[in-house]
């Protein structure tokens, strides 16, 4: 288990109940203290407002609707975040270059290299 994970706070923003469930295993599984998930934007938003986290996971895709707000509110916020989607990048937004990208499905060695990556900065 990876130390810089155990006791950590991640808010996942994801509309794919069944995702959601595996990344809460896997958080889990890293020790993660509290996983809050996410479906859409607005309860994102909400969440972000309402409680501490040391990092995100964020859809770029939200029931049809891009993640662009919630991306500039984790921002604002200074909350790491990693994008999860499982299109091939394109739209991404010009500025977010230095955000990383995990490609759905992926592996929980690959779960684990990037939040350890994002939360090691």
């Amino acid at each position: 288990m990876d130390d810089l994970l155990s006791g950590r706070r991640v808010l996942v923003i994801e509309d794919e109940m069944l995702i959601v469930l595996m990344i809460e295993d896997m958080l889990a599984d890293l020790g993660c203290e509290s996983v809050t998930a996410a479906a859409t934007i607005d309860k994102a938003l909400a969440s972000i407002e309402e409680h501490v986290f040391d990092a995100a996971m964020l859809d770029m895709n939200l029931n049809g609707d891009d993640s662009l707000k919630v991306a500039d509110a984790l921002t604002a916020r200074g909350l790491p975040f990693v994008y999860c989607t499982g299109n091939n990048g394109h739209g991404m937004r010009v500025g977010s270059a230095n955000i990383p990208v995990l490609r759905k499905p992926f592996s929980f060695e690959e779960l684990t290299a990037i939040l350890t990556r994002l939360l090691s900065r």
